[in-house]
Protein backbone atom coordinates (compact mmCIF):
# COMPACT_ATOMS: atom_id res chain seq x y z
CA UNK A 1 0.00 0.00 0.00
CA UNK A 2 0.70 3.21 -0.74
CA UNK A 3 0.16 6.03 1.76
CA UNK A 4 -2.38 5.58 4.78
CA UNK A 5 -5.04 7.15 3.30
CA UNK A 6 -5.74 4.29 0.69
CA UNK A 7 -6.11 2.09 4.20
CA UNK A 8 -8.63 4.40 6.08
CA UNK A 9 -11.87 3.70 5.92
CA UNK A 10 -13.73 6.13 3.76
CA UNK A 11 -17.69 5.81 4.68
CA UNK A 12 -19.47 5.70 8.27
CA UNK A 13 -23.33 5.07 8.98
CA UNK A 14 -24.79 5.17 12.87
CA UNK A 15 -27.54 4.37 14.79
CA UNK A 16 -28.46 5.43 18.12
CA UNK A 17 -31.09 5.02 20.25
CA UNK A 18 -31.69 5.73 24.49
CA UNK A 19 -31.27 3.00 27.08
CA UNK A 20 -33.58 3.84 29.83
CA UNK A 21 -32.07 1.95 33.12
CA UNK A 22 -33.91 2.53 36.52
CA UNK A 23 -31.56 3.50 39.85
CA UNK A 24 -32.35 4.38 43.11
CA UNK A 25 -32.94 8.12 42.26
CA UNK A 26 -35.36 7.17 39.78
CA UNK A 27 -34.62 6.73 35.95
CA UNK A 28 -31.11 7.59 34.30
CA UNK A 29 -31.24 7.31 30.12
CA UNK A 30 -27.61 6.31 28.55
CA UNK A 31 -27.66 6.51 24.44
CA UNK A 32 -26.22 3.55 22.80
CA UNK A 33 -24.40 4.15 19.35
CA UNK A 34 -23.69 1.61 16.22
CA UNK A 35 -21.52 2.67 13.98
CA UNK A 36 -20.37 0.84 10.83
CA UNK A 37 -17.17 1.72 8.77
CA UNK A 38 -15.50 0.60 5.96
CA UNK A 39 -13.92 1.47 2.75
CA UNK A 40 -16.56 -0.22 0.43
CA UNK A 41 -13.55 -2.15 -0.84
CA UNK A 42 -13.53 -5.08 1.21
CA UNK A 43 -12.88 -3.81 4.93
CA UNK A 44 -15.81 -3.13 6.99
CA UNK A 45 -15.80 -2.60 11.01
CA UNK A 46 -18.60 -2.24 13.70
CA UNK A 47 -18.09 -0.62 16.96
CA UNK A 48 -20.92 -0.66 19.72
CA UNK A 49 -20.44 2.42 22.18
CA UNK A 50 -22.78 3.68 25.52
CA UNK A 51 -22.49 6.70 27.18
CA UNK A 52 -24.26 9.45 29.17
CA UNK A 53 -24.36 11.98 25.76
CA UNK A 54 -25.13 10.94 22.35
CA UNK A 55 -21.76 12.49 20.64
CA UNK A 56 -19.34 10.55 22.83
CA UNK A 57 -21.52 7.54 22.54
CA UNK A 58 -20.94 8.09 18.66
CA UNK A 59 -17.30 9.63 18.96
CA UNK A 60 -16.09 6.37 21.11
CA UNK A 61 -18.32 4.16 18.59
CA UNK A 62 -15.80 5.19 15.85
CA UNK A 63 -12.83 4.43 17.23
CA UNK A 64 -14.15 1.28 18.15
CA UNK A 65 -15.06 0.79 14.49
CA UNK A 66 -11.97 1.34 13.46
CA UNK A 67 -10.44 -0.84 15.66
CA UNK A 68 -12.25 -3.82 14.57
CA UNK A 69 -12.04 -3.43 11.02
CA UNK A 70 -12.22 -7.04 9.45
CA UNK A 71 -11.41 -7.98 5.45
CA UNK A 72 -14.19 -9.30 3.74
CA UNK A 73 -13.78 -12.04 0.99
CA UNK A 74 -16.03 -11.11 -1.67
CA UNK A 75 -16.89 -14.05 -4.79
CA UNK A 76 -18.71 -15.02 -8.01
CA UNK A 77 -22.23 -16.34 -8.58
CA UNK A 78 -21.78 -18.67 -11.91
CA UNK A 79 -18.26 -17.82 -14.07
CA UNK A 80 -15.53 -15.48 -12.93
CA UNK A 81 -16.24 -13.04 -15.19
CA UNK A 82 -14.62 -9.26 -13.72
CA UNK A 83 -14.40 -8.31 -10.45
CA UNK A 84 -15.83 -10.31 -7.41
CA UNK A 85 -19.20 -8.97 -6.70
CA UNK A 86 -20.74 -11.09 -3.90
CA UNK A 87 -20.02 -13.36 -0.86
CA UNK A 88 -17.62 -16.46 -1.68
CA UNK A 89 -20.84 -19.41 -0.86
CA UNK A 90 -23.54 -18.68 1.53
CA UNK A 91 -22.56 -17.77 5.08
CA UNK A 92 -25.04 -17.60 8.55
CA UNK A 93 -24.51 -15.11 11.25
CA UNK A 94 -26.21 -15.04 14.83
CA UNK A 95 -26.32 -13.06 17.78
CA UNK A 96 -29.06 -13.22 20.11
CA UNK A 97 -32.42 -14.51 18.45
CA UNK A 98 -31.36 -12.89 15.28
CA UNK A 99 -30.24 -15.18 12.58
CA UNK A 100 -29.15 -13.67 9.44
CA UNK A 101 -28.36 -15.52 6.05
CA UNK A 102 -26.36 -14.43 3.18
CA UNK A 103 -26.97 -16.43 -0.28
CA UNK A 104 -24.37 -15.40 -3.36
CA UNK A 105 -26.43 -13.61 -6.02
CA UNK A 106 -26.57 -12.36 -9.69
CA UNK A 107 -24.36 -9.81 -11.00
CA UNK A 108 -26.87 -6.72 -11.05
CA UNK A 109 -29.70 -8.29 -8.29
CA UNK A 110 -28.12 -5.87 -5.93
CA UNK A 111 -28.51 -6.35 -2.24
CA UNK A 112 -31.36 -7.60 -1.44
CA UNK A 113 -31.69 -7.12 2.30
CA UNK A 114 -33.18 -5.08 5.18
CA UNK A 115 -31.94 -1.31 5.94
CA UNK A 116 -29.44 -2.63 8.71
CA UNK A 117 -27.77 -5.11 6.76
CA UNK A 118 -27.45 -3.17 3.74
CA UNK A 119 -25.75 -0.03 4.91
CA UNK A 120 -23.30 -3.40 6.69
CA UNK A 121 -22.76 -4.50 3.42
CA UNK A 122 -22.61 -1.56 1.31
CA UNK A 123 -19.65 -0.58 3.38
CA UNK A 124 -17.93 -3.76 3.24
CA UNK A 125 -18.11 -3.50 -1.06
CA UNK A 126 -20.56 -6.40 -1.63
CA UNK A 127 -22.82 -5.65 -4.56
CA UNK A 128 -25.13 -8.32 -5.02
CA UNK A 129 -26.19 -10.53 -2.30
CA UNK A 130 -29.24 -12.42 -1.37
CA UNK A 131 -30.25 -12.44 2.38
CA UNK A 132 -32.61 -13.67 4.93
CA UNK A 133 -33.28 -12.69 8.56
CA UNK A 134 -35.18 -14.55 11.27
CA UNK A 135 -35.75 -13.74 14.87
CA UNK A 136 -36.25 -10.26 16.96
CA UNK A 137 -34.76 -8.27 14.02
CA UNK A 138 -36.29 -4.57 15.94
CA UNK A 139 -33.03 -5.36 18.07
CA UNK A 140 -30.63 -3.22 15.99
CA UNK A 141 -27.57 -4.67 17.68
CA UNK A 142 -28.39 -7.94 17.66
CA UNK A 143 -29.36 -7.35 13.51
CA UNK A 144 -26.08 -5.46 13.42
CA UNK A 145 -24.04 -8.02 14.95
CA UNK A 146 -25.33 -11.19 12.80
CA UNK A 147 -24.80 -9.41 9.77
CA UNK A 148 -21.06 -8.28 11.14
CA UNK A 149 -20.70 -12.11 12.44
CA UNK A 150 -21.23 -13.15 8.57
CA UNK A 151 -18.97 -10.76 7.26
CA UNK A 152 -16.30 -12.06 9.58
CA UNK A 153 -17.07 -15.78 8.12
CA UNK A 154 -16.52 -15.03 4.50
CA UNK A 155 -12.88 -15.99 5.43
CA UNK A 156 -13.65 -19.11 7.49
CA UNK A 157 -14.46 -21.02 5.13
CA UNK A 158 -12.37 -22.84 2.79
CA UNK A 159 -13.31 -22.93 -0.86
CA UNK A 160 -11.04 -25.18 -3.69
CA UNK A 161 -9.03 -22.52 -4.62
CA UNK A 162 -7.27 -21.80 -1.98
CA UNK A 163 -6.75 -25.21 -1.36
CA UNK A 164 -3.29 -26.19 -1.69
CA UNK A 165 -2.00 -28.82 -4.25
CA UNK A 166 -1.61 -32.21 -2.41
CA UNK A 167 1.45 -34.11 -3.70
CA UNK A 168 0.14 -37.72 -2.86
CA UNK A 169 2.87 -40.51 -2.12
CA UNK A 170 2.55 -44.19 -3.11
CA UNK A 171 1.82 -46.23 -0.10
CA UNK A 172 4.55 -48.90 0.83
CA UNK A 173 1.80 -51.50 -0.90
CA UNK A 174 1.38 -50.01 -4.14
CA UNK A 175 4.98 -49.10 -4.28
CA UNK A 176 6.62 -52.72 -3.39
CA UNK A 177 3.76 -54.65 -5.39
CA UNK A 178 6.13 -56.44 -7.48
CA UNK A 179 7.73 -57.31 -5.01
CA UNK A 180 5.30 -58.10 -2.56
CA UNK A 181 4.02 -60.47 -5.41
CA UNK A 182 6.80 -62.35 -5.38
CA UNK A 183 7.36 -65.75 -2.75
CA UNK A 184 9.30 -64.72 0.18
CA UNK A 185 12.33 -65.95 -0.90
CA UNK A 186 13.09 -63.72 -3.49
CA UNK A 187 11.90 -61.10 -0.90
CA UNK A 188 14.58 -62.21 1.71
CA UNK A 189 16.93 -62.11 -1.03
CA UNK A 190 16.26 -58.41 -2.02
CA UNK A 191 16.40 -57.70 1.62
CA UNK A 192 20.02 -59.06 1.36
CA UNK A 193 21.18 -57.22 -1.60
CA UNK A 194 19.75 -54.37 0.49
CA UNK A 195 21.96 -54.97 3.30
CA UNK A 196 24.85 -55.65 1.42
CA UNK A 197 24.86 -52.07 -0.42
CA UNK A 198 24.65 -50.89 2.56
Amino acid sequence: MGSGDEARPSGRGDENYACPEANRAGQRTRFKAFVVVGDNNGHVGLGVKCSKEVATAIRGAIILAKLSLIPVRRGYWGNKIGKPHTVPCKVTGKCGSVTVRMVPAPRGAGIVAARVPKKVLQFAGIEDVFTSSCGSTKTLGNFVKATFECLLKTYGFLTPDFWRETLFTKSPYQEYSDILANPTSKIVHVVDEAEAAV
